[in-house]
């Protein structure tokens, strides 16, 4: 199983944070975007096998990208990661097929136990 992963986090400080935890758990950085637009243009150039998305961007929502991703029928696995934690955001992630939604702040144990389950 090949493990590259695109982080998509519009804070510098939290790409590091999942960057080091990816690498040290034997997953490969394919990229890093800070806005949805990069993180469109990644995912569909890079194709990750897997995609960490914040739902908080400067120029769109994550829930935003994932229905771009859907209608390009990216084959990405997509964990969003974000500080919003309500229900309803949470379900319409998981609805348009986000794998998994961790609120932050979250452990390193939280992240690789939820690509574990991939």
């Amino acid at each position: 199983m090949s493990k590259n992963v695109l982080i998509v986090d519009d804070s510098q400080y939290m790409r590091t944070l999942i960057r080091d935890c990816l690498v040290e758990n034997g997953y490969e950085i394919a990229g890093e975007a800070s806005n949805g637009e990069e993180a469109i243009d990644l995912a569909l150039d890079l194709q990750p096998d897997i995609i960490t998305l914040d739902n908080i961007l400067p120029d769109m929502i994550g829930l935003d990208i994932l229905k771009v991703l859907k209608e390009e029928g990216l084959p990405s696995r997509v964990i969003m990661i974000s500080a919003v934690g309500q229900d309803s955001v949470i379900s319409e992630g998981l609805s348009l097929g986000a794998t998994d939604y961790i609120v932050k702040p979250f452990t390193p144990e939280k992240l690789i136990g939820s690509l574990a389950k991939l």
